[in-house]
């Protein structure tokens, strides 16, 4: 067995139903198999014919265009959405990056690294998100975890004098949620079509949510949170809420049933919601959402890992969102901890609009997704060779991905587009 794949499978094995994993883990990438292994259909309710895929996946050829290296554990990267151009990167310690131009600026953006805890591998500044109106309000928010491991949503604003500083000054926290363990923050900040913020939240970390989070409803751990910036101090419940008129439920819950929905994305044409969430040990998942859903979804865990019953040989399923799409562990051609992507909207790779693409940390797959007449089929698409962290979309919709070894990429499509 060739050395490199050795060291890929002991990642996978140890880091096993993680989100972001160890630093200390060697940067390293399964070999390819040596055919492309056949799509797999998963029998679900199909899109909406609107956004219907056409074109064969499998004979798109993919490769990384390098933007800019040196940077210190990278979590997230997206635009501000202000015509400025400028991409926004994260980094795991508490510093955000501006790239201009393809150029790193020396000076960050944001540094809180005095307020941020990151001694646990997926602790630490986990993603930045721009208001919908940014460039007259100047308003962004961070997710992080503290000092003392709690997950932090936070507001500040632009520094006054200088569109690429922020002001340390402003910030005000929203929401502090406890954490009874280091791993499994989720972490993911994002406005919807709607205007309001979803936050991701993982089930408290552990193993196996031994304390039910992901079906409590009185948490806000292993959910899907939707909160309005605008309509009060610190937020607002948005009034149609699903869970605002439940006895004993929080009202921020959109969704439940999540066990670590490290990054999920609104397709910018549709609305439609795509949710990764990170398997235990066995199968990594896909979930969707339909563009003007009322919410309340139950994605299943922990009753689910992917499409199967969790350390049960039945279970009931009665009311459960299933993935529309998973991929197991157990094969090299699997991996060990999904990282969400986009929707393709750009229009530099005409085949491309449309499709849903996704990867694996550990082994640097990379999947599409396209709906047919009767479900779903996702097609593994080729091999990267970085841990990608995290996607992201610049102002015209073109696909980037961060490295946790310290890079940034453009997702060019090289042949077949």
């Amino acid at each position: 067995m060739p050395g490199r794949l050795v060291v890929a499978l002991l990642i996978v094995v140890l880091l096993a139903g993680c989100g972001v994993a160890s630093s200390a883990a060697p940067v390293s990438t399964p070999t390819p198999p040596p055919a492309r292994p056949p799509a797999t259909a998963v029998a679900t309710a199909p899109l909406p014919a609107s956004s219907a895929l056409t074109g064969d996946l499998e004979q798109l050829s993919f490769r990384l265009v390098p933007v800019v290296q040196g940077l210190r554990r990278p979590t997230h990267v997206t635009s501000a959405g202000d015509g400025s151009g400028r991409l926004f990167v994260v980094e795991q310690a508490g510093q955000v990056r501006i790239v201009r131009n393809g150029r790193l600026l020396p000076q960050p953006f944001l540094d809180i690294a005095a307020l941020v805890g990151s001694r646990g591998n997926e602790q630490g500044l986990l993603s930045i998100a721009f208001h919908p109106r940014f460039a007259d309000n100047g308003m962004f928010f961070v997710n992080y975890t503290n000092r003392d491991g709690a997950t932090v949503v936070a507001r500040y604003r632009v520094a006054a004098t200088n569109p690429d500083q922020a002001d340390p000054r402003s910030a005000a926290v929203l929401l502090t949620i406890e954490q009874p363990a280091a791993n499994h923050n989720g972490g993911l900040l994002k406005f919807g079509p709607d205007g309001y913020l979803y936050i991701g939240t993982g089930d408290g970390g552990a193993a196996g949510d031994p304390w039910n989070n992901g079906q409590r409803l009185d948490t806000l751990l292993g959910k899907l949170l939707r909160i309005d910036v605008d309509g009060a101090a610190p937020y607002a419940i948005p009034p149609d809420n699903p869970m605002l008129k439940r006895a004993g439920a929080r009202p921020e819950i959109w969704a439940y049933g999540l066990r670590n929905p490290w990054r999920f994305s609104f397709d910018r044409a549709t609305g439609d919601l795509f949710i990764a969430d990170v398997g235990q040990n066995a199968w990594e998942e896909v979930h969707f959402q339909p563009g003007g859903s009322s919410g309340g979804a139950n994605y299943g865990w922990k009753i689910m890992e992917g499409q199967e019953c969790f350390r049960a040989s039945t279970c009931d399923q009665s009311g459960l969102e299933l993935p529309i799409a998973v991929y197991g562990h157990a094969s090299p051609a699997g991996g060990c901890s999904i990282t969400g992507g986009y929707v393709y909207r750009g229009a530099a790779f005409p085949r491309l609009v449309g499709v849903y693409l996704y990867a694996d940390y550990c082994s640097g797959n990379l999947w599409g997704l396209r709906a047919h007449a009767t479900g779903w089929t996702s097609a593994l698409l080729d091999v990267l060779k970085i841990r990608p962290s995290s996607f992201g979309e610049d102002e015209a919709g073109e696909l980037y991905l961060t490295d946790h070894g310290g890079g940034l990429y453009r997702l060019v499509v090289e042949q077949g587009a």
